[in-house]
């Protein structure tokens, strides 16, 4: 055979392997991203839907603003303390046990919010609905490392990150008019009946989760041996360019609690604009709750399209550090010129829109770095920590945003806080070695 027939015929078998290798991630992606997609959606939404019910019950309880941002804010205590633990028990017993049960217990927990009568009983729910599901978000990317290698696992971590703004596009006119259409039925407030109807769903999935869920490739009956294997070798070869194996070093490794101050700051965003967009709508002239409602869908509409057109940009670059500083700033920018410029309704919306698609784009483009860089144990602690550290960004968010607005009578100053962590967060992922953001860096 000739030098050139050798080599039409390498650059043929090369071809043909990475096309079957690319059908069959396609057919991974697709058998296990949909369920995942709808589990988080329903976590997003039962997490945030108390900024629904806000609307209702701060008139209904005579809440403060300080009491519903503590108990908006205490759900993350619960997730905190039980993030670590829940990962690393995920990691031994197996994803689809584990996530079944956080998933069930989470649904039960947020469908018996509709029985808060005051304070106490607030702040008790919402802790609990935190330790219930403390560990699903990080497990979940835990899991997608299980059988996808980091050169592929942009595209799944895409996918499965669009569950949040889905949640904002179908859960914000669902909640607004489950307020507005049942309030009073049967003797309960609308934001009874919409903790009620959005926990059942959860229960469902988690039990669907149980009976279709996969805990590892050699579990999976929809494989063939061949495809194993092939998964298998694939995930062993890039193994060796991740960092750490050992939970000790998930704690030891300065760029583990690098991140975890990067994607805090950017949590600061992604709850102060959660919890308190509805609030934000409505003092932007928007009234109705139904109509405040369908208003929320339009930020995260946009935000699925951004996150899906910088995902591919990025992958194409191979470059993360310069779109996720650059997102963090552009939504600090939009967050300060939403409040800044309110009173005009049209801007304040534009304002908000673009404000929520950037962070929500940060906050992808942020999680595909502990996915690629860590390893092992190191990756089952690792991604627990850095999402139980930044979650305590859903504490302090609501918290400081209620009681700045009760000292204030304003949401700006709340507002104008969050935007500054955002700036932080551009600031020090732009300071992050190039190296360890793309291994092809120097």
């Amino acid at each position: 055979m000739s030098d050139m027939q050798a080599l039409e015929t390498s650059s043929y078998v090369g071809s043909s392997k990475a096309d079957k290798d690319e059908a069959l991630y396609r057919k991974v992606i697709w058998k296990l991203v949909p369920i995942l997609f709808l589990s988080y959606a329903m976590s997003y939404l039962d997490r945030i839907n108390v900024g629904f019910a806000k609307l209702q019950m701060l008139s209904d309880l005579k809440f403060s603003e300080t009491i519903y941002g503590l108990g908006a804010g205490i759900f993350f205590l619960g997730y905190f303390i039980f993030e670590v633990p829940s990962n690393l028990i995920l990691h031994r017993v197996g994803a689809r046990v584990w996530i079944a049960r956080i998933m069930i217990t989470w649904g039960l927990l947020s469908s018996a919010m509709m029985f808060v009568q005051g304070p106490t009983s607030f702040y008790v729910l919402r802790f609990l609905l935190g330790v219930a599901e403390a560990g699903f978000f990080p497990g979940i990317v835990l899991y997608l490392t299980y059988w996808i290698p980091p050169s592929r696992i942009g595209k799944a971590l895409a996918l499965f990150f669009l569950a949040v703004p889905a949640s904002g596009v179908f859960g914000g006119p669902l909640s607004g008019w489950l307020l507005q259409s049942f309030h009073e039925v049967g003797s309960l407030q609308g934001w009874q009946w919409m903790f009620l109807v959005e926990g059942v769903p959860s229960v469902i999935l988690g039990l669907v989760v149980l009976l279709m869920l996969r805990d590892r490739i050699k579990d999976a009956d929809w494989l063939d041996e061949p495809e194993k294997k092939t998964l298998v070798r694939n995930l062993e070869i890039e193994s060796v360019q991740r960092i750490g194996a050992s939970v000790k070093d998930a704690f030891t490794l300065p760029i583990v609690w690098v991140m975890c101050l990067i994607e805090f700051c950017i949590g600061l965003g992604i709850y102060g604009m959660g919890f308190w967009m509805p609030t934000m709508i409505r003092e932007a002239g928007i009234s109705g709750l139904l109509n405040i409602g369908l208003f929320s869908a339009i930020p995260y509409g946009v935000a699925a399209i951004s996150m899906v057109w910088v995902a591919k940009v990025a992958d194409a670059r191979g470059e993360r550090k310069l779109f996720l500083a650059c997102a963090a700033l552009i939504g600090a920018v939009a967050l300060y010129l939403s409040m800044s410029y309110k009173d005009n309704t049209t801007f304040a919306i534009a304002a908000l829109t673009v404000a929520t698609a950037a962070i929500l784009t940060g906050f992808a483009q942020f999680w595909r770095l502990p996915a690629i860089l860590l390893g092992d144990k190191a990756a089952a602690a690792g991604i627990a920590i850095i999402s139980s550290v930044a979650n305590l960004s859903g504490f302090a968010s609501p918290y400081l945003v209620g009681w700045l607005r009760d000292t204030t009578g304003t949401g700006n100053a709340g507002m104008y806080l969050t935007a500054g962590s955002l700036v932080v967060a551009a600031v020090v992922t732009m300071l992050l070695p190039g190296r360890l953001v793309h291994p092809q860096s120097k």
